[in-house]
């Protein structure tokens, strides 16, 4: 450093407060000097380089102009420093009181501060919204927001109970990513809100609606998917520090519905999930649940307030009931479970792998799937495990509308939906709940850009007067409304039988619908069953014929006929069909077709009035 005198000036015009050194002080690049007070905020005044204080120019009070001279440095020296001021390092130098403050309050966010409620959460073999969180969040990538709300409840509770007792009133919201090892950036993030059943029962209060509402906003603005922790009793009617009467006017609800279709939303439960809480759950695309929570739109208070008698928490809404009427998506045995299948589900919707991965089974033995005899049953879920891509298949209501399965999955990288008769229900006819089974899963697939397959294998829609008494007629209109909505590709098989309009049902609308429609050699067609098909066509010749082995014969040569007629063969050489496939070769067949497509924008989505 030069000896010359390195003046420093008032970045501002304001007034002295603080002097930090003495004259003859050692100072380092970086040190503050003095602090000048300038329109209530305080400028510090730093070092440029190493040095030593040679001239202090103004004292503590002085008001300085702009420009003025504070203080000359001269060349460092050895000289200590000052009496009174002993060197400290950063790491030594006392905690702020503001930042005590902060950590203390910080602290009681913790699990480890209400180490009884956790014990507690534990006795009943759940774990807390914070390990939850921590399980499903990619490590140090979530930000929470609203962390420091209390319930609403400071005009009948001290603010130190609250905050002990409420912390972030009950409800834990922020932002972080899923997935971030497989998808970069924006794609992994994920807006996630989990309810504290340990916090006054994981109750919605007046705070944590403002946070919703905060974050749902964000979720909307940023395109984010959204996972919500339900568990939780609904309204609170302990919050007072409001001027409301009912809270009607809460917008938590119309805000959640509104991202329907927007981005993905996934809802998990475990315990008792009720009311305002379970209204949340209900409007999520994928319901995740534990065994043993109850879900109900009211819980026993509720209930027996309404007149309706008492009912133990556990048996208002049951799985064993809510999983078979379609209310749950997937059913697991512990929180743990219910995390792992959520981001696998997040997975799905977060775009696509790189192409390569390896079939879930041999495809070779596609070509034994399905027996050559017409009435041998299969397992179409061996099928479709075989052709997705290995351990990607997520099954969706699986005890619901067992008429069809419905599942997400990959095919060579890429997320599908995936769509399959059932033969060992009904024959694979579509009943009512196969029927909405499938529309709803028709409009998640277009809703986030999932190329639909279709794997059929059915006699057509149930029929008689147990199916009407149903309102079949309804249910069974959902599949074309919706179908002539789809704005996704469509690929279907026919892997035996395409009988009716079940099975154009099951091809968007009809076989010229999707983008390509292919057949198994085992697959046969007709306009509806081709047993009835012969009884009802062929009724005067068979009446002709005398009861017995005779008209038995006319009936199965009748039959043969029509087997031979409908083959897949013949299909495709009246390009009703566009090609009949080697079993073995299907995957590498949907590859191709998808291939034609992958990337492309879709249009705009087009409203429906749904039929039912």
């Amino acid at each position: 450093m030069s000896p010359d005198p390195l003046p420093l000036c008032s970045p501002v015009q304001g007034t002295v407060v603080a002097i930090e050194v003495v004259k003859g002080q050692a100072v380092s690049p970086g040190q503050v000097l003095l602090l000048v007070e300038s329109m209530k905020m305080e400028v510090p005044v730093e070092a440029p380089q190493s040095a030593s204080v040679r001239h202090l120019a103004v004292a503590v009070g002085e008001v300085v102009a702009q420009g003025q001279l504070l203080v000359e440095l001269g060349p460092p020296g050895a000289a200590p420093p000052a009496a009174g001021r002993p060197a400290t390092s950063a790491a030594a130098a006392p905690v702020r009181d503001d930042l005590q403050r902060l950590r203390a309050r910080r602290a009681l966010l913790a699990d480890s501060a209400r180490p009884e409620a956790m014990a507690r959460r534990r006795a009943a073999g759940l774990r807390s919204a914070r390990a939850n969180l921590a399980e499903l969040l990619d490590e140090g990538s979530f930000v929470e927001y609203g962390a420091f709300a209390v319930a609403a409840q400071r005009r009948r509770r001290a603010e130190d109970e609250l905050q002990r007792a409420t912390p972030a009133d009950g409800l834990i919201a922020g932002i972080g990513s899923v997935n971030g090892d497989l998808f970069a950036g924006p794609r992994s993030q994920v807006a996630v809100m989990a309810y504290d059943y340990t916090v006054l029962a994981g109750t919605q209060g007046v705070w944590n609606h403002r946070k919703s509402d905060r974050l749902l906003e964000l979720a909307a603005r940023h395109r984010l998917p959204v996972v919500l922790f339900a568990e939780g009793g609904g309204g609170r009617p302990g919050d007072v520090d409001w001027p409301g009467v009912a809270g009607l006017d809460c917008t938590t609800f119309a805000r959640f519905a509104a991202l329907s279709g927007q981005v993905p939303r996934i809802g998990i439960v475990a315990g008792r999930c009720f009311a305002g809480n379970a209204a949340l759950l209900g409007c999520c695309d994928v319901i995740v649940a534990v065994r043993g929570a109850s879900i109900g739109m009211g819980g026993p208070a509720m209930i027996e307030g309404g007149g309706l008698g008492r009912v133990e928490p556990d048996e208002v809404g049951p799985l064993r009931v809510l999983a078979p009427n379609g209310v749950v998506d997937l059913v697991v045995d512990d929180e743990a479970q219910a995390v792992l299948q959520t981001r696998r589900c997040l997975s799905l919707f977060q775009g696509a792998l790189p192409a390569g991965a390896r079939p879930g089974g041999d495809l070779e033995a596609l070509r034994r799937a399905v027996l050559p005899n017409r009435n041998a049953l299969y397992d179409p879920r061996a099928i479709i495990a075989t052709l997705a891509d290995q351990g990607t298949v997520l099954e969706l209501r699986r005890e619901f509308g067992i008429g069809v399965i419905t599942a997400l999955a990959r095919l060579d990288g890429r997320p599908v939906a995936i769509a399959a008769s059932q033969p060992r229900h009904l024959g694979g006819a579509l009943d009512a709940p196969a029927c909405d089974k499938l529309a709803r899963f028709m409009q998640l697939a277009d809703a986030f850009g999932l190329p639909l397959l279709t794997l059929v294998d059915t006699p057509g829609f149930m029929v008689g007067p147990a199916s009407e008494a149903t309102a079949m007629v309804r249910h069974a209109a959902r599949l074309f409304v919706n179908a002539a909505a789809l704005r996704v590709p469509v690929v279907s098989i026919v892997l035996r039988r395409g009988y009716g309009l079940g099975a154009m049902a099951l091809t968007a609308g009809h076989f010229h619908a999707p983008l390509a429609t292919a057949a198994w050699p085992t697959a046969e067609f007709g306009a509806m069953g081709l047993e009835g098909a012969v009884k009802l066509g062929f009724r005067k010749e068979l009446e002709a014929c005398a009861e017995g082995p005779a008209r038995q014969a006319l009936f199965d040569r009748l039959l043969a006929e029509a087997v031979a007629r409908g083959e897949a063969l013949n299909m495709a050489s009246h390009l009703e069909i566009d090609d009949v496939i080697d079993p073995a070769q299907t995957r590498d067949w949907l590859c191709r077709v998808l291939r034609r497509v992958d990337g492309q924008a879709l249009p705009a989505r087009r409203g429906i009035v749904d039929t039912w």
